[in-house]
């Protein structure tokens, strides 16, 4: 089984805003200056994001833990 483009796509936006917001909050936490937080988060997210939607597509190129869906030998 494999997955359409846009499915990555979808998964790499949602998985990064996550991702962006815990890295915003520990920037902060860590510098204590929300311009700069916000700056880091705003570069990473747009490199990690990329990063993902291409480590995604390799990973779906391989078998390894997918279980074929088996046809059914009738029809009804």
């Amino acid at each position: 089984m494999s997955e359409k483009s846009y499915r990555s796509i979808i998964k790499s936006v949602s998985w990064r805003t996550i991702g962006t917001i815990d890295t915003i909050v520990i920037s902060f936490l860590i510098t204590g200056k929300v311009t700069l937080a916000l700056s880091i988060g705003g570069v990473e997210v747009f490199t990690k994001m990329a990063l993902y939607y291409f480590h995604e597509r390799a990973w779906n190129r391989i078998s390894f833990g997918k279980i074929k869906k088996v046809d059914s030998d009738y029809q009804i």
